[in-house]
């Protein structure tokens, strides 16, 4: 390759915020890197999303442990990427919930998905050597399943096909706030390289259509508020819809992958190159869109050989 992924290079450490969103309802954030949610409820703590690493985890366990000293008993997998998985085993739950689509998403490509985020990305897989194995779920669904901790009352949802195909969306009704994992971003790019451009519309009109007073994105700030619950939608929408169309638009008149990444580049660059991890993204979002263009709708599985032959052809 003529230069490295951008990821590989992102070694500055970021600063963490440790956020109430809500009654009891927490988000760990950390400009631009994969966040995680805390549930509180009146007799144990529901996590959303785990970091990548149990060394990671730890400092959201450290967070927990200064507002709250009940038990970690469910940890929630928004989708099956390693970045939010694998640090699971710290949290010692009781119960690793997730789609039954993210169950098999693990089994078909999990291991595939580690090894390749892990060259991509090394900062954010500090203390790898801890990691156990892939994280497995223990319970799954379909469509909705309800959790109870105590009277509070927490439902998670498989809305719709986006980021992934088994995508979860946590919804907390007494609060009106929304854990919506990586199918809405803030001020940060969307990773499409195992998404599905024409269904994130609707996933995200669904997700709207509980007039969320607060969202905890997949990463940036959590958004409290209307305004920025609509803004961090709408934004999202953009990113999604001006990476697809200049695509679609090449692969219409038989043009190259290569063209793809230009037109893209000419349509986001404007609008979106001083978002958080833009340049990691873009190469795969391309290469995905450029597929699901041609009626390719299974996202083909990312190996760390596959990454490195993807990016040798955009730098031709």
């Amino acid at each position: 390759m003529s230069k490295a992924f951008a990821s590989q290079g992102d070694m500055e450490e970021k600063t963490i915020s440790f956020t109430e969103i809500g009654r009891d309802l927490w988000a760990f954030t950390a400009e631009g890197d994969p966040n995680t949610g805390v549930i509180i409820g009146d007799d144990s703590v529901m996590v959303i999303d785990t970091q990548a690493t149990p060394r990671m985890a730890n400092m959201v366990i450290e967070r927990i442990r200064s507002v709250t000293d009940k038990p970690i008993k469910y940890v929630v997998l928004s989708h099956y990427h390693a970045v939010r998985v694998l640090g699971a085993s710290a949290y010692q739950a009781e119960e690793i919930i997730a789609s039954d689509k993210c169950r098999a998403m693990v089994a078909e490509r999990g291991q595939e998905d580690w090894d390749s985020e892990f060259e991509r990305f090394p900062r954010l897989f500090e203390g790898h050597e801890g990691i156990p194995s892939l994280t497995w779920p223990t319970m799954t669904f379909s469509k909705k399943m309800t959790v109870y901790l105590g009277k509070r009352r927490v439902d998670l949802m498989h809305l719709g096909r986006a980021h992934t195909a088994g995508d979860v969306v946590v919804h907390v009704p007494d609060a009106g706030v929304i854990f919506s994992g990586d199918v809405v971003e803030y001020h940060s790019a969307c990773y499409c390289g195992d998404g599905h451009f024409n269904d994130w519309g609707k996933t995200l009109d669904a997700i709207a259509a509980f007039n969320p007073k607060s969202i905890v994105p997949g990463r940036g700030d959590a958004l409290v508020g209307d305004e920025m619950v609509t803004a961090a939608l709408t934004n999202t929408r953009d990113f999604v819809e001006s990476t697809y169309r200049p695509v679609a638009a090449v692969v219409a008149r038989g043009g190259s992958l290569k063209e793809a990444w230009d037109a893209v580049r000419a349509e986001c660059d404007p609008k979106f190159a001083d978002y958080a991890i833009y340049e990691h993204c873009l190469p795969f979002n391309v290469a995905r869109a450029y597929d699901e263009a041609q009626g390719i709708d299974t996202p083909r599985i990312w190996t760390a050989a596959r990454d490195k032959e993807m990016w040798a052809s955009l730098q031709g």
